[in-house]
């Protein structure tokens, strides 16, 4: 998932670069909705990761 939105990032800064303002907000604002769900699961998984028995 955090591969999706380094993806929707470098096609929000190329959009940007060449001026397409709509395209980069869309693309901007999934980048960052996936990056944040990422960060969540990431974190959930701190917490709940697999412990081993002994």
């Amino acid at each position: 998932m955090l591969k999706w939105s380094v993806i929707f990032l470098i096609i929000a800064l190329i959009a940007g670069i060449f001026g397409f303002f709509g395209i980069v907000e869309a693309a901007a604002s999934i980048a960052k909705v996936l990056f944040f769900i990422f960060v969540v699961l990431f974190i959930i998984t701190l917490f709940t990761g697999r412990r081993r028995s002994m």
